[in-house]
């Protein structure tokens, strides 16, 4: 039994649920509406792709790695819901600066300013579902909450692209800016904080009492120690170059290889992925929680099993010839598109399973910095690196290639995948260990 009756989950739980959600679809929105703009901030600054890499890669990647981790040990301390709502205010003001930058180094810093707010945003809402809801929910609850990407990728390009066609990259950035602040405003009002560990048995929660307060450096390290979270993490940390890579210069892909206007592949990319992508994280986190009753190992298994069928589709989809098109009335429909779709289905299992993953590892009065560490290595390689590097690669294979030198390079990119595989199987027996470990009852009840 608990040391006070569990929460009830009712009508105001799935509002702070869908509230949370719509923040993390318009700070997805902020931070990936820079892929489609790609083409015209390059033209009008004369920026190279390493330069654009850059701005929407490393610049982000940094800051948001660097305040995540201070962040999200504040948010296992405080009002959680505090600092999402403040933290979604700064990153909405930060994007519409973004829209006003005149020179290529001011735009450069409205964008590092951007992840200085986004980095209040994912460890607190991650520990915040995590509480609000019983374990053997959690898989898809986390699951629905991080549909955000998917569906800030859909609206992002599809309506980015569009905007920018008719109005400029300025207006972009401005227009998506504003509805951040009044998110910001219902999330304060509206959002209640959950009691910490609510959900946890009473010899849980004893135990959490007992534990001596530690140094966040000694924690981290304690984090880092845990096998199956550490080799998690790396292959987060690798999976999430090749998807930011793939996200960021995917639109510019389609425009110089495939001929594209930028309103017509942010239209397409971003329905595609978006809509194959929130059918994969509804039906990886309903699988999970079902396989989990009968192995916990699927918990990682199942994003491990999504990362080996996602990695030849979006090779298939680069490597597709050009010449093959559907029509959609006037528009023409890339065949390579289809691909794109399967890999957006399978390659959306991993990022949502792997947090609830880490929430089982961890007690409930440290999720906040455990998301947030599993988020310094997603941000720091993914965000930071996969952008920049995708841009250095088709830099340097210019010369051979010439316009075909992005498609190279993305597939080159994608390859990271195939160690992200090997070290989520590396960590299915640590996993089952690990619960074994701090959570025998959870075995059962998983």
């Amino acid at each position: 039994m608990n040391l006070q009756d569990p929460p009830r989950v009712n009508w105001r739980t799935h509002l702070s649920l869908a509230l949370l959600a719509l923040v993390y679809i318009f700070s997805y929105i902020d931070r990936q509406v820079v892929a489609i703009l790609i083409e015209p901030i390059k033209h009008e600054f004369g920026a190279s792709d390493t330069q654009m890499g850059l701005l929407t890669g490393l610049a982000f990647g940094l800051m948001y790695a660097a305040l995540g981790v201070p962040v999200g040990k504040l948010s296992d301390h405080t009002s959680r819901r505090n600092i999402v709502a403040v933290a979604c205010g700064l990153w909405s003001l930060a994007t519409m600066a973004c829209g006003f930058a005149g020179q290529f180094w001011q735009l450069l810093l409205a964008r590092m300013s951007v992840a200085v707010g986004e980095a209040g945003g994912m460890a607190p809402s991650i520990s915040m579902v995590s509480d609000m809801y019983p374990p053997r929910q959690r898989s898809f609850m986390i699951s629905l909450f991080m549909m955000g990407p998917h569906f800030g990728v859909l609206i992002g390009l599809a309506l980015g692209g569009w905007i920018a066609q008719h109005y400029g990259w300025r207006a972009t950035f401005i227009w998506f800016g504003v509805p951040g602040l009044l998110l910001a405003a219902l999330v304060f009002l509206l959002v209640r904080e959950p009691r910490r560990g609510g959900f946890e048995t009473a010899e849980v929660l004893e135990q959490l009492q007992q534990q001596p307060v530690e140094s966040m450096w000694k924690q981290l390290r304690r984090l880092l120690g845990i096998t199956a979270f550490r080799r998690l993490a790396f292959a987060c940390g690798l999976a999430g170059m090749a998807g930011y890579g793939y996200g960021i210069w995917t639109p510019s892909f389609l425009v110089r290889t495939h001929g594209m206007s930028m309103a017509h592949a942010g239209l397409l990319f971003g329905v595609v992925s978006g809509v194959g992508a929130v059918a994969g994280a509804l039906t990886s986190g309903w699988l999970c929680d079902r396989l989990v009753a009968r192995d916990v190992r699927w918990q990682i298994g199942l994003p491990m099993l999504g990362v080996v069928i996602a990695i030849p589709c979006a090779i298939a989809f680069f490597m597709w010839p050009t010449t093959g098109n559907w029509m959609l009335g006037p528009m023409k429909v890339p065949h390579a598109l289809a691909f794109a779709a399967v890999f957006a289905f399978f390659a959306s299992w991993w990022p949502s399973l792997s947090f609830s993953a880490t929430s089982h590892m961890v007690a409930s009065n440290e999720r906040g910095v455990a998301a947030a560490l599993l988020s310094f290595f997603l941000t720091l390689f993914g965000v930071g690196a996969g952008p920049l590097v995708t841009g250095i690669v088709s830099d340097l294979l210019t010369p051979m290639f010439g316009v075909e030198a992005l498609r190279w390079s993305l597939v080159c990119v994608m390859l990271f995948m195939v160690p992200t595989a090997v070290l989520m199987a590396m960590s299915l027996k640590p996993y089952r260990a690990r619960l074994e470990q701090i959570r025998p009852s959870s075995l059962r009840r998983a």
